[in-house]
């Protein structure tokens, strides 16, 4: 006589344990995708630390000569003799740092406004005709803006410009002698507002999109307790989105400083130094985009330790913004 057989017994598996083994094999492959994750994003930030790490040492190691035979001096000398191979930085350094200064003096607030304009005070129909036509100007090549400032700029800025500015401000003792000198249309005043045109659009549209980002609430309590548009800008935007507002300045200096063929184009290329913002200047990409083509060892040489001192200019103005930031917040965590 057979006995029935147990159904749970006969069961080929218990389900309990083939869901058991799926989540078990489900973990193992999330945890192996999320090691490829970290390797695969790692690898690419090591990759990018590397790359910057080869321009700096190659640019070094080609720059040595120069800074070898001039030494810490080269960045104060004002020289400039192809011929005898005197060289020196200062002239360069000189218009790289004042024409991006004037750039930022005239970019940063009309940033300011446009951004808070768009969001703030903009018709809602205007916001995106606007935004996007902020966009479009940061993509015009940067050799438009630098034929726009010879063929068009200059001339205007000779004939209406430059004698407006030397009739006001010309005459203050303080700005007499920044404002005096020939009225050509070109020079360091030039190259700053051409400048200023360049980073505008990116000034602006980082502005913008940071102040998208203040949460609608605290807005509309700000507005609720009756404060006035400036001042919700003031007490509630500019704080909360500080450091963006920091992040787009500095991407907009970040260009000024190295930008070549617009600068090239309308600051006159002259290897002089003058306190006048109407006198030609140089800047050291325009000087490496001029002379890099003609230069033999020794010349060739001096052009990299130009690179090396921009590429040290630039780090270390993007390391007092970031030391600022972090101040700003730890001042903020001391306030009461």
């Amino acid at each position: 006589m057979t006995t029935p057989e147990n159904p749970v017994l006969s069961s080929p598996s218990d389900p309990n344990d083939m869901s058991s083994a799926s989540r078990l094999a489900v973990a193992k492959r999330q945890q192996i995708q999320d090691v490829l994750f970290y390797v695969l994003t790692m690898g690419l930030s090591l990759l990018v630390l590397a790359a910057l790490m080869g321009i700096l040492i190659s640019l070094f190691i080609n720059a040595w000569p120069a800074l070898h035979k001039f030494g810490i001096g080269f960045i104060w000398r004002v020289e400039w003799d192809i011929v005898n191979e005197e060289f020196g930085a200062a002239i360069a350094i000189f218009g790289t740092v004042v024409s991006a200064f004037i750039a930022l003096l005239i970019a940063v607030p009309l940033s300011f406004g446009i951004a808070l304009f768009l969001t703030e005070t903009c018709p809602v129909a205007l916001r995106r005709p606007l935004g996007t036509a902020i966009e479009l100007l940061a993509a015009v090549p940067s050799i438009i803006y630098g034929m726009f400032g010879l063929f068009v700029f200059a001339p205007l800025f000779a004939e209406y410009g430059q004698p407006a500015l030397q009739s006001t401000l010309g005459q203050m003792p303080i700005f007499s002698s920044l404002f005096g000198g020939a009225m050509n249309g070109i020079g360091i005043l030039a190259a700053g507002i051409v400048l200023a045109f360049m980073i505008l659009p990116f000034i602006a549209a980082v502005m913008r999109d940071v102040f998208e980002i203040v949460p609608p609430v605290l807005r509309e309590s700000a507005y609720g307790i009756g404060c006035t548009t400036w001042e919700v800008v003031r007490n509630i935007v500019l704080p909360y989105t500080q450091k963006g507002v920091i992040g787009g300045v500095m991407l907009g200096l970040g260009r000024a400083l190295g930008e070549t063929m617009a600068v090239t184009f309308v600051i006159g290329n002259s290897q002089r130094l003058s306190a006048s913002l109407f006198s030609p200047g140089t800047s050291i990409a325009s000087t490496l985009a001029n002379e890099f083509g003609e230069a033999d060892d020794f010349h060739l040489s001096t052009l990299f330790a130009l690179g090396f001192l921009l590429f040290v200019i630039t780090f270390v103005v993007l390391s007092l913004a970031k030391w600022m930031m972090e101040r700003t917040e730890k001042s903020k965590g001391t306030k009461t």
